[in-house]
């Protein structure tokens, strides 16, 4: 692949900002023990009439990954700027699929944890038993299993379970949320992934659970509009850009 500068040199501004906010989101996932080596990933659109995006080069640690590194593919799996490294097919499948068919989604986030599979795992997959299970669970759809997603085939089932919400449960397999930007993708999946963890948690006290009233789950996202004021993602974006600078600031390279 090209040098660092050399990618920069090469695409817009936007683009570059695109890759620097990717490049932080796979820092952060990595800091919260979110990854799974190197086999889940995190795209962005770029900017543009294009119908290209931006994922991981697939091998490289999501503590690794920097805004030149990110492969830049189209529709079609082609890379749009050379690289090194190949694209996780199974990533590219779902990836493209959502970003061909949902033009308001900017970033596609999705993750193999513990808590997620977990719940993904449960019949009733998530409830609604926290404050923060709420966010994911009034705009939740659900997926179910078809094996390693490697076929085309199933593209259209993925998009049809999605809809227009920003978040999915994979059944068997993880988690999924969408955003118009990084940072909103990111908050989605920082509720969903710490609702999923509460719910395990809460599930193996052993005592009945009690589940939050069916008409303020219905009320939340006019709620979630005042707590994030009106900003989404990019209320807590720039104090995590912060903490990864104080880190390792690489991730801009």
């Amino acid at each position: 692949m090209a040098a660092g500068n050399s990618v920069r040199e090469l695409v817009s501004d936007a683009e570059w900002q695109a890759r620097v906010d990717l490049a932080a989101c796979y820092r952060i996932i990595a800091m919260h023990g979110w990854d799974d080596l190197v086999f889940t990933h995190i795209s962005a659109r770029v900017p543009g009439p294009e119908e290209h995006f931006l994922i991981n080069p697939y091998g490289m640690l999501f503590e690794e990954i920097t805004a030149s590194s990110l492969v830049k593919v189209n529709l079609d799996g082609e890379k749009v700027v050379d690289s090194a490294y190949p694209v996780n097919p199974a990533g590219f499948v779902i990836h493209s699929a959502i970003h061909a068919a949902r033009h308001d989604v900017g970033c596609v986030l999705h993750t193999h944890t513990k808590a997620g599979v977990a719940v993904s795992a449960q019949a009733n997959g998530l409830l609604p038993l926290s404050q923060i299970s709420l966010f994911p669970y009034a705009t939740l759809a659900y997926h179910d299993y078809e094996g390693v997603a490697l076929n085309d085939e199933e593209k259209p089932r993925l998009v049809a379970d999605l809809g227009e919400k920003r978040a999915l449960i994979l059944r068997n397999h993880g988690l999924l949320t969408v955003g118009a930007t990084t940072p909103d993708a990111f908050l989605m999946m920082y509720a969903l992934e710490t609702a999923c963890q509460t719910q395990i948690m809460a599930q193996s006290g052993g005592a009945e659970l009690l589940q939050v009233p069916a008409p303020i789950v219905a009320g939340i996202q006019a709620q979630a509009e005042q707590v994030t004021r009106g900003l989404g993602g990019a209320i807590a974006w720039p104090g995590l850009l912060r903490k990864l600078d104080r880190r390792d600031p690489s991730f801009r390279d």
